[in-house]
């Protein structure tokens, strides 16, 4: 069924997403759903208000970069790796204006194509690893290939909340 997704069920109530394992339907759901409201409320959203903070809160710009870095790192680790120094880079100018020209229409695509790589990254894990320990960061704090996988969707979630009430009150606001 091809329904418009503003009419359309969340995607977890959907089905099944093909060759995702059955422990890693939620994690495909969660980021799924997450890329379908952005592109919902931020298609036309105005590049003049990507880096506004209203009352100091995260700009719209930096949850969008961060949704795609954190994303990357956190699957990095569920695979058992080290962050390179690329995503290191990333990390660091995450929120910082200065240091790109990307648009909200790019800053999106960036993060529908790291949601595109994080389902791909889903169909290949072995479910018999998800227990497996996996290092977190330079301190290697423990968690595990799942832990890793649960927290990516949960802490998109959470980042997509802030970004969808940030921007409404950036759209709500007379600007001066």
């Amino acid at each position: 069924m091809n329904t418009p997704a503003a009419t359309a069920p969340e995607v977890w109530l959907r089905g099944p997403l093909p060759d995702v394992p059955a422990l890693l339907q939620p994690v495909g759901h969660a980021l799924l759903q997450a890329r379908e409201e952005l592109e919902n409320v931020l298609r036309n959203f105005p590049d003049a208000l990507l880096w506004e903070r209203p009352a100091g809160v995260a700009s719209v710009g930096f949850h969008l970069q961060h949704l795609t870095g954190v994303l990357d790192r956190l699957l990095t680790y569920a695979r058992a790796e080290q962050l390179s120094p690329a995503q290191l880079a990333y990390l660091g100018a995450e929120g910082k204006p200065e240091q790109t020209t990307a648009s909200t229409a790019e800053l999106l695509q960036a993060f529908s194509q790291q949601v595109e790589r994080a389902l791909q990254q889903l169909r290949t894990t072995d479910p018999a690893t998800l227990t497996e320990t996996r290092g977190v960061g330079r301190a290697q704090l423990p968690s595990t290939a799942l832990g890793l996988l649960v927290h990516a969707a949960e802490h998109t979630m959470r980042h997509l909340g802030q970004l969808l009430v940030t921007a409404r009150v950036l759209q709500a606001s007379p600007r001066q």
